[in-house]
């Protein structure tokens, strides 16, 4: 009868399982011992690579600055900056126009309020220096009037001398006779009793008040200011279209952006913000660009059109409105209408995405 195999002591099967146990958990013996234990080839490598982009060194992902949901360059940006810009230009173009024949007008008109003037025609057998004489006289009776004078014949030459030339014969010519009556104070003179005094006793004499003109003045500065509005309005309507067709070509390029923020809860108000600082930054800078050039364009025709820049046509243009100057009123104007500019731009882009966004819910 066979015996059965005996198994080795309990103890030998310790003794030969500790020496495997020992070479496979050299850290814990080290940590045991108090001992550092040596760094594994894993942890060797790991210090080793570079870290990726996107994460830190220690392996984690690293935080990245939340980007914008429009992209701040485009080439749409661009093209609206620009258009911003034209606009802008020509807007304050139309401000500046319209402030400088409003002044122009204003000027003359304070000029004509200012100055009456009598006329005398030739009657034959009519002394000519007495008559005038009497209209100086008559007019300086009255109140409100200040220097009276006649026209010599020298400045009734240079009167009619663009029509008839040079080298006239007042005497031979029926040629009216000017006494020119500066007022000082416009609003005390009787010109009704002026009127009558100087068709009564000064024989061929009338009175020109010079209200004609000034009704017309009046009227054609009215005239340019309105139109100048209805210009502006147009303008600035064309640039809201222009901004309402670049918000919707925004919010489709971004279309996948936009809804995914709607979906997960974004409030319409935060879409339509992130929109309206885009814009606003746009119109902020078209309309300073093209204000910029409009006030450089006013200074460089100011400079152009002085009396002493021996420019052709400059005697004329001074002579027409003045100073071609738009003055303070005129820039802040400018300043006014690149303002304006950037917050319709702004507010248009959020009607827009507000309108985008109802459509969406």
């Amino acid at each position: 009868m066979t015996k059965a195999p005996t198994r080795p002591p309990a103890s030998s099967d310790r003794e030969a399982a500790r020496p495997a146990r020992d070479t496979g958990s050299g850290i814990a013996d080290g940590r045991k011992s108090g001992k550092p234990a040596a760094p594994t080839a894993k942890r060797e490598k790991s210090r080793k690579l570079p870290s990726r982009r996107g994460q830190s060194r220690g392996g984690q992902p690293a935080i990245r600055p939340p980007a914008a949901i429009v992209p701040q360059q485009s080439v749409a940006g661009r093209a609206l900056t620009l258009v911003v810009a034209i606009m802008a230009f020509l807007a304050c173009l139309t401000v500046g126009g319209v402030t400088l024949v409003s002044d122009a007008a204003h000027d003359w008109q304070n000029d004509l309020v200012r100055e009456v003037t009598i006329q005398i025609k030739p009657i034959e057998g009519v002394d000519m220096v007495r008559e005038i004489d009497k209209a100086i006289a008559l007019a300086q009776e009255f109140q409100g009037v200040g220097e009276v004078r006649a026209l010599s014949d020298e400045e009734t030459r240079a009167l009619l001398q663009p029509w008839l030339g040079s080298g006239l014969d007042l005497k031979s010519l029926p040629v009216p006779r000017l006494v020119v009556v500066e007022l000082n104070n416009p609003e005390i003179v009787d010109f009704r009793g002026l009127r009558d005094a100087v068709a009564s006793d000064i024989k061929g004499g009338s009175l020109d008040d010079h209200s004609v003109w000034t009704e017309r003045l009046a009227s054609m500065a009215g005239a340019v200011v309105y139109g100048g509005i209805v210009i502006l309005i147009l303008m600035l309507t064309a640039m809201m279209l222009s901004v309402v067709f670049a918000t919707r070509a925004a919010m489709a390029g971004n279309r996948e952006v936009v809804e995914v923020l709607h979906l997960v809860g974004a409030e319409n108000s935060f879409i339509a913000r992130e929109f309206e600082r885009h814009f606003l930054w746009l119109g902020l800078k078209g309309g300073v660009a093209g204000g910029g050039a409009a006030a450089l364009s006013f200074l460089i025709f100011n400079l152009v059109t002085a009396r002493d820049t021996g420019f052709a046509g400059a005697d004329q243009v001074a002579a027409l409105v003045g100073g071609a100057s738009i003055g303070f009123a005129g820039y802040l104007g400018v300043a006014g209408v690149v303002v304006l500019v950037a917050l319709l731009t702004a507010l248009t882009s959020r009607i827009a995405v507000h309108n985008h966004l109802m459509h969406m819910d």
